[in-house]
């Protein structure tokens, strides 16, 4: 029952708009993590998916220059929280 409450709470966390980036991954990894120290685990392209989606507008251009550059469902889970951590890193200094 504590692995479909975890999954449930995966499912419908989305960012807020005025967390960053890495709140919000950390948040979502805490969340895996736990899934993962009951037994079940979740796929790396899921977790991919997950973040992908439920990016707020401002991420658009980085997504769509992802989607143009490399194949979003083999993209490594740390791969893409580094290419996102770093256009945030580069907004916050504009």
């Amino acid at each position: 029952m504590q692995i479909l409450n975890l999954i449930r709470e995966f499912e419908i966390k989305k960012i807020k708009e005025a967390e960053s980036f890495k709140e919000y991954v950390d948040k979502l990894m805490a969340i895996v993590n736990k899934i993962t120290m009951l037994g079940e685990a979740l796929p790396n392209n899921i977790v991919v998916e997950k973040i992908l989606v439920t990016f707020p507008k401002r991420f658009g251009a980085k997504i769509s220059s992802l989607e143009e550059s490399k194949d979003l469902s083999t993209i490594a889970l740390g791969e893409l929280i580094n290419v996102m951590h770093a256009q945030q890193q580069r907004r916050a200094y504009r």
